[in-house]
């Protein structure tokens, strides 16, 4: 899967149209100043240290301290001074900026950068600058907001780059469309051709990730006749179409792509947008099967990112080059690029991509035969999902929460409304008491009668929180695509028997089911095709188990199947019904039939040989055995079930030398395994 899919923002933060830079600036024409700052921000991606020279040779009288224009000279200080890997002086322009009224949005927008740069998410900021930018740059008619209101669109388009990788990032894609056409607008607006190809380019691959194919490259030539007569804004088109091919599964038409970008970078002196368009055509190669080519671009690469401290695209180099050498077998040099990788952290936004290349790390290490590794992978991808799972439930929570909070509030309100109506109504009838003594006590047993009917709605009005409170807990413990347990539900279930039966250990049987190369359904069909295929998988499943079986979306594509007293005949005789009730018969989606398949790892617990007393493992142990056993089912070439029929160990320590070396226990037959084939 590798990060080609992130690397279509290359340089967007630095997109900007090439001017004419000779000459001193004499007269403060806003517009004009602007152009010549936007090009030497543009300039500064490949050329800092020079453009921050050139910047403050240029600065002119009239935007000094407190003058008019200081704000934009500022921040195109502070972006360069990014580029220029000074981050610190960069954060006291940002100071700068904010103490200037003309200056606030700027600021915020300039820090949002500086966390991009980071790789941190920049998404809270930006909507802050945007929010402020829109009041001059209201959406509906930017060439008369830009023309006449003083709209700073760059600026705002900026805003929305932030925005839009963002949304991508986190599969929001219709969300990604509707910025990517009002950046589109903005960069008309200001009439910037070089801001609507890029614009274009952002366009097309969201309309390509909603399967929107045939308009995506309608909006890509747009692109390439925005870019006409602009090398850099041509390399970056380039770069755009070569991410489309990819998606597209054309491998050959994206690495033509991006070979092509690579020699117009080349040809404008570009070096780092140069290096940008290699780490995606590292990516393109290890795909066609050429992985010592990819080695050699992404070696070529890699130290111009570092000389332009670029670790956002850095770290996703360093990624592909550990796939390339683990298919090489090159296992050490995997391990350390794999290092590397770990020292750039994860950006709590990319939650999802990360997991994504877990899980392809996974499948690498395991075609390998490096089964440990592919454990550890696999492990680390699951619980980055739980991870994005929580955030998102916490979230939901979060707006339950203010949903329940609201409405007791409001029924405090009334209480209290209530409460002095009938204070207001003692007092009159103390006035009246002399007079009325009859009144009195009938209002006093209409004040009681008042005061136990709301008690009752109160009554009432909790248990109704009560219940929803728990059917929001029920609903977190099940899969909404297919409506399986979830991976929390399985957890409460093994919590629960191992507070019933303390210090005893797993029992029962388990079975790891995953989809095969369930990652090109998803690419060559869509995910509408991709998730009728999960949904059927998991409804042929519940129909080969038994009733008592707990089956759990585990994750994406596997599922997990808890057996409690399954002895192994009989488990294996599952596995076999689950083989063919997947495999025999297509599935039908909106893309029509497809052939599905999968490989299956079982094994009945507590684990022991024929003649000796069974080993008593911890039930995340037991998942993990059955983890191995899937991975040797994927290895061996998947649509096949492979199950523990023995192991011979006299101690758990053994029990856990031989997990760690797999292929070893097996061929010393100290693991015994049974194969089971699927349908042809």
């Amino acid at each position: 899967m590798s990060r080609w899919w992130r690397h279509w923002w290359a340089g967007w933060g630095l997109a900007l149209p090439l001017l004419a830079t000779a000459g001193p600036v004499t007269a403060p024409d806003p517009a004009s100043e602007d152009a010549l700052l936007a090009s030497l921000v543009r300039r500064a991606f490949d050329a800092p240290e020079a453009v921050l020279a050139e910047l403050q040779q240029r600065w002119p009288t009239h935007a000094g301290p407190g003058q008019p224009r200081e704000s934009a000279w500022l921040m195109a200080r502070g972006r360069v001074l990014l580029q220029a890997g000074r981050a610190e002086a960069a954060e006291a322009v940002a100071e700068q900026l904010m103490a200037r009224a003309d200056g606030v949005d700027r600021s915020w927008l300039l820090r949002a950068l500086a966390l991009e740069r980071a790789g941190k998410a920049a998404a809270p900021l930006a909507t802050r600058a945007l929010a402020g930018l829109d009041k001059q740059c209201p959406p509906g008619d930017e060439r008369r907001a830009v023309r006449e209101l003083g709209c700073d669109f760059r600026s705002a388009w900026e805003a929305l780059r932030l925005l839009q990788r963002e949304q991508f990032a986190q599969a929001a894609f219709a969300v990604s469309e509707a910025s990517a056409r009002r950046a589109l607008a903005l960069a008309r607006g200001g009439e910037d051709k070089h801001l609507a190809a890029i614009s274009l380019g952002m366009l097309a691959v969201s309309l390509q990730a909603q399967d929107k194919t045939d308009a995506a490259r309608a909006e890509l030539r747009a692109a390439e006749v925005e870019a006409s007569g602009d090398l850099l804004a041509a390399a970056r088109v380039r770069n755009y179409e070569g991410a489309i091919e990819r998606r597209a599964r054309d491998m050959a038409g994206a690495r033509s792509a991006f070979e092509a970008g690579v020699l117009i970078a080349e040809q404008a002196d570009a070096p780092h947008l140069a290096a940008v368009l290699r780490s995606n055509l590292v990516d393109s190669y290890m795909h066609l099967g050429l992985l010592k080519e990819a080695l050699a671009v992404g070696q070529q690469a890699l130290p111009v990112l570092q000389r332009f401290g670029d670790r956002y695209y850095e770290r996703g180099l360093h990624h592909n080059l550990a796939i390339a050498y683990i298919k090489l077998r090159q296992f050490d040099q995997a391990r350390q690029a794999l290092a590397r990788v770990g020292e750039f952290g994860n950006d709590p936004g990319d939650l999802v991509l990360r997991a994504r290349e877990l899980r392809e790390l996974a499948d690498t290490w395991a075609e390998a035969g490096q089964f440990k590794e592919a454990l550890a992978a696999l492990h680390a991808e699951r619980d980055l999902n739980d991870r994005a799972n929580e955030r998102n439930r916490a979230a939901a929570l979060e707006e339950l929460g203010r949903k329940y909070d609201s409405a007791a509030k409001q029924r405090d309100l009334d209480l209290l409304a209530r409460d002095g109506q009938l204070k207001d109504q003692q007092l009159a009838n103390q006035q009246l008491a002399q007079q009325v003594g009859l009144a009195v006590g009938a209002l006093l047993v209409l004040s009681l009668a008042l005061i136990g009917v709301t008690l009752v709605r109160m009554r009432r009005a909790q248990a109704r929180l009560t219940a929803n409170q728990s059917l929001l807990r029920a609903q977190s413990e099940r899969d909404p695509l297919t409506d399986l347990s979830n991976r929390r539900h399985f957890l409460a279930v093994m919590d629960q028997r191992t507070r019933e039966q303390p210090g005893e250990g797993f029992e029962g049987a388990l079975m790891m089911i995953d989809i095969d190369h369930f990652k090109n359904i998803n690419d060559w069909h869509g995910h509408a095709a991709g998730d009728a295929v999960i949904v059927e998988v998991a409804r042929r499943i519940r129909a080969a188990v038994r009733d008592s079986d707990l089956v759990v979306r585990w994750g994406g594509e596997e599922f997990l199947v808890f057996a409690p007293a399954l002895p192994g005949d009989d488990l294996a005789q599952m596995a076999e019904r689950v083989l063919r009730g997947i495999g025999g018969a297509p599935v039908q989606t909106p893309e029509g039939p497809l052939r599905v398949t999968a490989s299956i790892g079982f094994a009945s617990f507590p684990l022991g040989g024929a003649a000796g007393p069974g080993l008593h493992l911890h039930w995340e142990q037991a998942v993990n055995w059955a983890d191995m056993v899937l991975y040797k089912a994927k290895a061996e070439g998947r649509n096949r079930g492979v199950g523990i029929t023995a192991v011979e160990a006299p101690n758990a320590d053994m029990l856990a030398a031989l997990l760690q070396d797999f292929d070893a226990a097996c061929i010393n037959g100290q693991v015994q395994l049974r194969q089971l084939p699927g349908p042809t």
